[in-house]
């Protein structure tokens, strides 16, 4: 059995306007379609991929290819002025290969960047059981079909309708012989390959596996607009549950650098990376009088360590002030003090990091709060600052892609620290992460290939 994952690139993007198809369009610090081929070059089950372009942007897509080693592509195909030609162009380049019968063709669109691996993963799974697979979500609208003259003559039973996505994955001698009969039809013309099934081997099943809202696809300018946004607010979510304890072993030996490591979260990663046989240092205001809005502080720190160490594999930055208060209330000092400390020292830990980094391929992990997604009254400074993290943590992600170093963000749930407490009072027990839960999940995110990524912490 081979799985072959067929991304459809070969839009000429006439509907979204503009000099490039919209697959080559950047939208949170990669082209769409590189945000597509990701998930694809990372699914297990997805065995080859095979990328159908229009003729005129050969040259991009074969740029892309290389500088993201994406080494399952292996066909670069030619699509035609039809989404059918493109369907034909997969088809005809695997139909002679050894053991035809048994290979997959999972279809997908260029312009879907949000499928998942799970929803992948099923389509496949049920190709054991059928020859054809469509994806499809519940309609929440109103469907209704007008005559010619914009008149209503048919309001259908929403319960039995479903809008479609893709992929759409079939055995390669169904989806063959489909498009054998259909080639047949003077009158032959379609946009879904499981249309050309229906149509013409009317008797072959097709199953539906349920699909996602996120999964978009962007045609329209307004497209593009909902999926930066939703780039934005997407996790790569991690439950307590899931923590690998023996990952944390491959931390030993490991230079880490944390700053705001006196208490909270900080600690219990220097307390866990110590214990795990890394080389851990810790600086903050109380310990050793360095202030992360300063940074000079965070220079001389940083050669310290380097000089001790000879490298430093990670940076972590906890560093953060929360004053739960009426921003009327909040006097000019404690304003500067917070921006100071939450935004200016997230970018000098950056900043003055980068160096270091850089010789070690190293990791820069910062942190931000649920807040981000909608600023919060009684704290609009900690939201805003905490907004500006992701922002930062996605923009600098980019940045530093080519010199290999990744940059995270960890976003907890609500977690029991000693800042909290002091906001908030004491909370129902259980109500509340535990600090040291998410001290463990952050320092298997400092050892996964993850880079860009919000990652959701939740019970």
């Amino acid at each position: 059995m081979k799985n072959i994952g067929v991304i459809l690139a070969g839009g000429n993007g006439s509907r979204f306007g503009g000099e490039l198809p919209k697959q080559f369009i950047k939208v949170a610090g990669k082209t769409i379609i590189e945000h597509t081929l990701d998930v694809f070059q990372k699914c297990e089950s997805i065995d080859e991929i095979a990328i159908v372009v229009n003729s005129n942007f050969l040259n991009e897509i074969e740029t892309i290819v290389n500088n993201n080693q994406y080494n399952k592509v292996k066909k670069i195909l030619l699509g035609g002025k039809e989404r059918s030609d493109s369907s034909l162009a997969a088809i005809k380049a695997y139909q002679d290969e050894e053991n035809a019968d048994e290979i997959k063709l999972i279809f997908h669109d260029a312009v879907r960047p949000f499928i998942n691996r799970a929803i992948i993963n099923e389509v496949i799974h049920s190709l054991q059981k059928y020859n054809a697979i469509d994806v499809a979500i519940k309609a929440t609208d109103t469907i209704i079909e007008v005559c010619d003259e914009d008149q209503i003559v048919n309001v259908p039973n929403r319960d039995q309708l479903r809008q479609g996505q893709t992929p759409q994955a079939f055995r390669l001698k169904t989806i063959k012989r489909a498009y054998e009969k259909a080639l047949l039809d003077p009158l032959f013309k379609t946009t879904d390959d499981c249309g050309v099934v229906l149509k013409y081997l009317p008797k072959e099943p097709i199953y539906v596996v349920e699909g996602s809202a996120e999964n978009i696809k962007v045609t329209y300018e307004l497209d593009m607009f909902i999926a930066d946004k939703l780039f934005q607010l997407k996790n790569q979510e991690f439950k307590i549950s899931e923590f690998d304890i023996e990952n944390i072993s491959k931390i030993k030996n490991k230079c880490i650098v944390i700053f705001g490591g006196s208490y909270g979260i900080g600690k219990d990663i220097y307390n866990i990376c110590i214990k795990a046989g890394a080389k851990a240092f810790s600086f903050s205001r109380s310990e050793n009088n360095v202030n992360v809005k300063n940074s000079i502080d965070i220079r001389k720190s940083l050669e310290e360590v380097h000089h001790k160490t000879g490298r430093i594999d990670y940076i972590i930055n906890t560093a953060a002030i929360l004053n739960k208060e009426a921003l009327i209330n909040v006097d000019q000092e404690t304003i500067e003090e917070i921006i100071a400390v939450n935004y200016l020292g997230m970018v000098n830990v950056a900043k003055e990091g980068f160096k270091y980094l850089r010789e070690t391929n190293g990791h820069l992990l910062l942190f931000t709060s649920s807040s981000y997604t909608r600023g919060r009254a009684s704290y609009s400074l900690y939201s805003s600052t905490k907004a500006a993290a992701v922002n930062f943590t996605q923009a600098i992600a980019e940045e530093w892609k080519n010199f290999d170093i990744r940059v995270n963000c960890i976003n907890p749930e609500r977690t029991k620290t000693p800042m909290r407490i002091k906001n908030f009072g004491n909370e129902p027990l259980g109500s509340l992460l535990e600090s040291e839960d998410v001290a463990k999940i952050s320092i298997q995110t400092l050892l996964s290939d993850l880079t860009g990524q919000v990652v959701y912490i939740k019970k």
